[in-house]
């Protein structure tokens, strides 16, 4: 279990806030030999000063050579020390300060944020992203006036300086920062490892639902790992994990890729890795390494936008009916059926409007897709998707109840045929090691892959339909395995 201990200059610092035994001096923290370890800690600074080579910084300093985890680290402390860095990294902020105020009226101000949380609600979503950019609990930002609005100086702020007022709002910006940090812990089972699993209450097609992920709660729990659902807004509190698992539609292009960045740069072990996202969620990439390895797949051609001649012939010889892909699409998104070469030409332009290449594949129909589920390059489940009902994919997005699917099967991995068990062996360790579901057309002796998923869905009575808790089993106990590694490496 990490422990967790807010470190202050001066125990009295403390002294409006409520007593906590996490709470400790930073020459106790300094001189502790018994905090000399690798057992895991979370660490939060709220030392007076951060100035270079003062007590806070070196409790920051000190911190990070034990392998805690700190905030504020040393990256953050030395670029809050030098304008001309933080100037930078801000600059995208300041384009929005005009808008936002707008309406203020004096020429400067400060603005005290408490853990990305600020009394100013119009100021909050900008708040939140300077926090994110420079994780310090307490910050002062000075905005200043001069034909436009500039944030002329951030700097950390000091808890002993903070009105009754602000100490209020500290107080209830820790509570729900973390609630972890300084409040007594209740007596519970005490546990080796944290986990967040990341996870979008608003989405409507996630990849595990709620009773999905209630199992996976309890199976981490059962083998000492302490499981927590987490939303985008917590994005902030990673460093407080052991490991992060997504549970959220990935893409390169929106929070769930910058929070396993995050993350893996944090030392968690998380799944999925930046890098199986980028590599699955693109479908020009999975085409190209898949021909490169000659690995089976539908015929396919790639089709560039203003390429007018590459259509051309491609409307000449190509055997219709074909399947349109924009390369980003998830869920039978961004796919459409071509019955013939008018319709190749009426529907590339839009699918041009969102990417320079399209994808096209020969349509290969099928009662059902194989989905079958590898975790560390070994197979763990099995499932048939059957298409839904009068259409030719799995998912049906146009119908008048909005979005339908077809059945599912799970499958024993015994009654699998043994190449296509051999074949997505191959095409997951191109990937890497981590959840892949790889999705597989087999029809009569051939057999192709459609594609590789990083985030495959795992839903309650779906994929979990044969095996049952034994499959959030596996996964969970994988994870715990990489932690055990990763921990035993660290000594």
């Amino acid at each position: 279990m990490t422990k967790h201990l807010i470190i202050v200059e001066n125990i009295d610092d403390w002294s409006p806030y409520f007593p906590s035994e996490q709470v400790i001096d930073v020459d106790t923290y300094l001189q502790s030999l018994s905090q000399n370890t690798h057992s895991p800690a979370q660490i939060l600074n709220l030392c007076r000063s951060l100035d270079y080579l003062s007590r806070g910084y070196y409790c920051s300093m000190v911190a990070e050579a034990r392998g805690h985890r700190v905030l504020p680290g040393l990256r953050t402390i030395n670029d809050l020390s030098r304008k001309s860095l933080y100037a930078y990294d801000l600059s995208d902020l300041s384009t929005q300060l005009d808008k936002q105020l707008s309406t203020t009226s004096a020429e400067s101000f400060v603005l005290k944020i408490c853990f990305g949380q600020t009394p100013v609600t119009s100021l909050q979503k900008l708040a939140r992203q300077i926090f994110e950019q420079f994780p310090c609990p307490i910050l002062e930002v000075e905005f200043s006036f001069n034909a436009h609005w500039i944030i002329s100086q951030i700097k950390a702020g000091a808890i002993n300086k903070l009105t009754e007022t602000e100490q209020d709002f500290f107080a209830e910006a820790l509570d729900s920062f973390s609630h972890r940090l300084w409040r007594k812990p209740a007596k519970r089972r005490q546990f080796r490892y944290d986990m967040a699993i990341l996870h979008n209450p608003k989405e409507t097609m996630p990849p595990s639902d709620m009773a999905a992920l209630k199992k996976f709660i309890s199976s981490g729990r059962r083998i000492g790992i302490d499981v927590e659902l987490i939303t985008p807004k917590d994005y902030i509190r990673l460093a407080e994990y052991d490991a992060l698992f997504i549970r959220e539609t990935t893409a390169t292009h929106n929070h769930t890729y910058k929070f396993a960045r995050r993350a893996e740069s944090e030392g968690l072990v998380v799944i999925d890795d930046p890098t199986s996202i980028i590599r699955c969620t693109n479908k020009i990439y999975l085409k190209e390494l898949l021909s490169a390895n000659n690995l089976p797949m539908p015929d396919s051609h790639l089709l560039y936008r203003n390429d007018t001649a590459g259509l051309d012939k491609l409307c000449e010889t190509a055997t219709f009916p074909l399947v349109m892909k924009i390369p980003d699409g998830a869920f039978s998104k961004g796919v459409i059926k071509v019955n013939n070469a008018d319709e190749l030409r009426e529907q590339a332009p839009a699918f041009f409007q969102q990417s320079a290449i399209i994808l096209l594949q020969e349509f290969m129909y099928t009662d059902y897709d194989w989905r079958i589920g590898m975790f560390n390059n070994k197979p763990i489940y099995a499932c048939q998707y059957f298409m839904s009902k009068g259409h030719w994919q799995i998912y049906n997005h146009n119908t008048k109840k909005g979005t339908s699917s077809g059945k599912s099967s799970a499958i024993p991995m015994s009654e699998v045929p043994e190449k296509v068990l051999k074949i997505a062996t191959k095409a997951a360790k191109l990937i890497g090691n981590g959840l892949y579901g790889l999705d597989i057309k087999q029809s009569g002796n051939r057999i192709v892959i459609i594609e590789i998923n990083d985030n495959p869905s795992i839903d309650s009575g779906v994929e979990d339909n044969y095996l049952g808790m034994a499959l959030y089993d596996d996964i969970m106990r994988e994870f715990l395995r990489r932690l055990e590694e990763r921990r035993a490496a660290s000594h």
